[in-house]
């Protein structure tokens, strides 16, 4: 073969990795029952990449990471687990699942969907914080569908 004739095809970017696996993770997620939000701060300034709500009112909180140098440097995904029932890391088939701590759980996803490799462990929720995130978790999601159906809200 000669190699003039080949398409290099470049690595997706780390945005482009997460953005699939987000997107995978969050249709693993809606097929198993949870309405999703991406992208919700929380009261203590972190940003969970994913809130799911179950139709229970269990809420799960997953952090994407695009690869093993973006794990590497992240260590505030502890702090999200005051505000959920379990917290789960999403990320790519060819990360490295084996160096995730034991206790959280793990989806491996890509753009099309997800499969979920490890349970996350539950811890309930107090029912007035529970309450509460249920509460922004909606008005959330009813903000940004009045914003796309009138942007000029």
């Amino acid at each position: 073969m000669d190699l003039s004739d080949s398409v290099l095809v470049p690595a997706p970017a780390r945005p482009e990795i997460t953005r699939a696996v987000c997107r995978g993770a969050a249709r693993h997620l809606q097929a198993r029952g949870y309405a999703i939000v991406k992208e919700m701060r929380f009261a203590n300034g972190r940003r969970g990449d994913i809130v799911a709500l179950s139709p229970s009112g269990e809420i799960l909180v997953v952090e994407v990471k695009s690869g093993l140098a973006d794990y590497r440097v992240d260590g505030k995904w502890p702090d999200y687990r005051d505000y959920c029932d379990g917290f789960l890391f999403a990320v790519a088939p060819d990360f490295p699942h084996e160096i995730l701590p034991d206790d959280v759980g793990l989806i491996v996803a890509d753009a099309w969907g997800g499969e979920l490799l490890r349970e996350p462990p539950r811890h309930p929720l107090a029912a007035a914080r529970r309450k509460m995130l249920t509460i922004a978790i909606a008005r959330l999601a009813a903000c940004r569908l009045l914003a796309i159906e009138d942007p000029a809200t």
